[in-house]
């Protein structure tokens, strides 16, 4: 009788003698993103999404180089796209609202990582071993990161937005009136050059990210990871460039 009661307590609260219940599991989703092992594939996930858009952003732009007509018939098309199906720019912020919960993933797993790397320095000595033994561009995403966000937001409202753009008749106008100012086009070439160092890291580390890394085809891997990023920046730096030169103009 003694030994019943004994185990029956066991199973009951401290207080309320109520059986204590076990802890609800969170869904497999939030679950395997808590681990290091899904932050890891929320970064090469939402990485490809973000290296796609970029690489069909630049190859859009290059219109530029074909003139006006073709420039706005490209914007024309992204803001009709599927209509009547879906209402005028539906698709387009249908994509926006997707690249940037990509976005927002991909720098809130970076940042957890992070954090768990560092809690796992148990010793002064093995930071400083870590951060010799990696490369500088990897060292170099804790900058280029911010810039990129920073440049992302300026360039939204200058060329989508056109807050801070001096105007002009058509998306057109609008890219050679922002490029004709000095400044800006610095900036953005700056900015692009910061982007092109991210793209290289995030290119050369995204098969290690889930787990298909060997030594067999780092050679491989380098080699995408460089011309990715030297096929992006030398498209998007061509164009500030290109306006400065009188080669794109009104």
């Amino acid at each position: 009788m003694a030994r019943a009661l004994s185990e029956r307590t066991i199973t009951r609260g401290p207080v309320t003698g109520t059986a204590l219940k076990p802890a609800r599991k969170a869904p497999f989703l939030v679950d395997f993103y808590r681990s290091a092992v899904g932050k890891k594939w929320v970064m090469a996930i939402t990485g490809v999404m973000l290296m796609g858009f970029v690489l069909a952003h630049m190859i859009g732009n290059l219109k530029l180089y074909l003139g006006r007509s073709h420039f706005v018939e490209y914007a024309e098309f992204l803001r009709v796209l599927l209509v009547p199906i879906v209402p005028e720019t539906g698709v387009l912020w249908i994509l926006r609202a997707g690249l940037l919960g990509a976005f927002v993933l991909h720098m809130h797993a970076s940042y957890s990582l992070t954090m768990m790397n560092r809690r796992a320095r148990s010793v002064g000595y093995q930071s400083k071993r870590d951060y010799v033994a990696a490369n500088w561009a990897s060292r170099s995403m804790r900058w280029t990161g911010p810039i990129v966000l920073l440049f992302l937001i300026w360039h939204l409202m200058d060329l989508t937005w056109g807050w801070v753009n001096p105007g002009g008749d058509d998306a057109y106008d609008y890219v050679v009136e922002s490029f004709s100012r000095i400044p800006v086009a610095v900036l953005y070439v700056v900015a692009n050059l910061a982007l092109g160092v991210h793209l290289f890291h995030g290119a050369w580390s995204l098969f290690q990210s889930i787990g298909a890394n060997s030594p067999r085809f780092n050679r491989w891997r380098r080699a995408f990871a460089t011309g990715f990023a030297a096929v992006v920046v030398a498209g998007n730096v061509s164009f500030p460039i290109a306006v400065l030169a009188g080669i794109i103009s009104n």
